[in-house]
């Protein structure tokens, strides 16, 4: 599981910066605030088969509810894709 105390940041680049922008409009700034404001840390089983990969349910600072796929690559969060929370997992969430 993600331990906060070791990840020094994000990792963006031209792989996947502004990529959940075109597909799902949530910007790098909204992806980063997920883990800024105590998210919903879990592993994501269904797509770990190369890595390990984990998600992250959250909160941006204005209040839109996401969902984050990430992995960690030398202490750094890669984001894989980030999203609106669908209705079915809005309505499992405590917020």
């Amino acid at each position: 599981m993600l331990d906060p105390s070791q990840v020094v940041g994000f990792d963006w680049d031209d792989g996947n910066r502004g990529k959940n922008w075109i597909a799902h409009r949530v910007s790098d700034r909204e992806t980063e605030e997920v883990f800024l404001n105590r998210p919903l840390l879990g592993p994501d089983f269904d797509h770990s088969a190369d890595e390990d990969r984990l998600f992250a349910a959250g909160l941006t600072d204005r209040g839109r509810r996401l969902i984050v796929f990430f992995t960690i690559r030398q202490a750094r969060v890669r984001v894989i894709s980030a999203r609106p929370l669908t209705r079915r997992e809005r309505a499992r969430l405590p917020w």
